[in-house]
């Protein structure tokens, strides 16, 4: 696995819109404010040229612009790390045009983000080798006041921090909007973890194995076509295990449990550890008999590993930043506590 420097201080960040640019509001005026926020903290800015664009249809410019903008931004000497300007739609399309063979040859490289940017999260690690990080996109860090999310994201990103724990409350309804783009959390929930080895609930878990995952709605999408290369990956990294984080945001209840299933038929899951399963974007969905949890257990419980849901990932902040490809060694009871390994 490769990890790629840590951004040093009074370094150069990268923005690159592989998914959505930052055009409609709150996106842009937290984008904005995110900027100058970094300027404050020292550090210089290199924004790629569809940052701002909205030319695409569920993306921010053509498929193609969209990667080659990744990849000069990716290989470039001008910027250090990359950050998202945001999810989307259609980032799976932009595969097709990147020259992954060139990427994978080019010095490593952070790039953070979350969602539909699963779609380099994931190749990055299972295609490229590569450490990458799932976790918010750069409008997130405009808000007035950083959540201690967005901290723990930054000590990660500068290679301050190794260990992560989750959070105490979350927000189930954002208070964000166009005339007030800025505001922070609205963390009115109370955290739960709730906790399963194979089909028993328990009070505490603990499990140990090389991270891969990201957004369910996406990685159903890879999975099959010429850029799903997880059957390799499991198998040279079988001696470690494999420890999936998922999440997802548009999918009901039934399709998680569809989703889960189809990964799980198609050998994704085999070498499996532990999942860590993030709060859904639906979080009280229920259909068929199904809530958030039994479409997660229906599927996983015959595997018999540790399963720890509704933890601090994904569509519903705040969310531990997760550094993809890295060993982790996870401990669940009432929080989750990830501590990285880069071996």
């Amino acid at each position: 696995m490769r990890y790629p420097e840590f951004l040093k201080e009074n370094g150069t960040i990268g923005f690159v819109a592989p998914s959505f640019g930052c055009v409609t509001e709150p996106y842009f005026s937290a984008f904005k404010n995110a900027l100058k926020t970094f300027e404050k903290m020292g550090y210089k800015t290199d924004l790629g040229p569809n940052c701002y664009e909205a030319k695409g249809m569920g993306i921010s410019n053509t498929p193609e612009l969209c990667a080659l903008e990744l990849m000069h931004m990716y290989k470039s000497d001008g910027n250090d790390v990359l950050i998202s300007c945001g999810g989307g739609e259609m980032m799976c399309k932009i595969l097709e045009h990147l020259d992954l063979e060139g990427l994978k040859n080019a010095a490593p490289k952070w790039f953070l983000g979350y969602s539909d940017n699963s779609n380099f999260v994931y190749p990055s690690t299972v295609m490229l080798d590569t450490a990458a990080i799932y976790g918010p996109c750069a409008p997130t860090f405009g808000m007035t006041k950083w959540d201690k999310a967005l901290q723990d994201t930054w000590d990660v990103l500068t290679g301050k921090k190794e260990d992560v724990e989750g959070y105490e409350r979350w927000e189930k309804e954002s208070l964000k909007s166009e005339d007030d783009p800025l505001v922070p959390y609205n963390l009115t929930e109370k955290k739960k973890l709730v906790l399963y080895e194979g089909d028993k609930k328990k009070d505490s878990i603990e499990f140990r194995g090389r991270l891969i995952g990201g957004c369910l709605d996406s990685l159903i999408t890879l999975a099959g076509t010429r850029f799903d290369k997880t059957a390799d990956f499991i198998k040279k990294y079988r001696h470690d295990g494999i420890v999936w984080f998922l999440e997802s945001c548009d999918l009901s209840v039934l399709q998680i449990n569809r989703g889960l299933w189809q990964l799980k038929n198609a050998g994704w899951f085999e070498g499996a550890c532990g999942f860590i399963i993030g709060r859904p974007m639906k979080y009280d969905d229920e259909e068929c008999g199904f809530d958030r949890q039994t479409a997660v257990t229906d599927v996983l419980s015959d595997l018999n590993v540790p399963i720890c849901m509704d933890a601090d990932i994904g569509h519903l902040p705040p969310s531990v930043p997760i550094i993809s490809g890295a060993v982790a060694e996870v401990s669940c009871r009432e929080n989750i506590i990830i501590k990285y390994r880069f071996i």
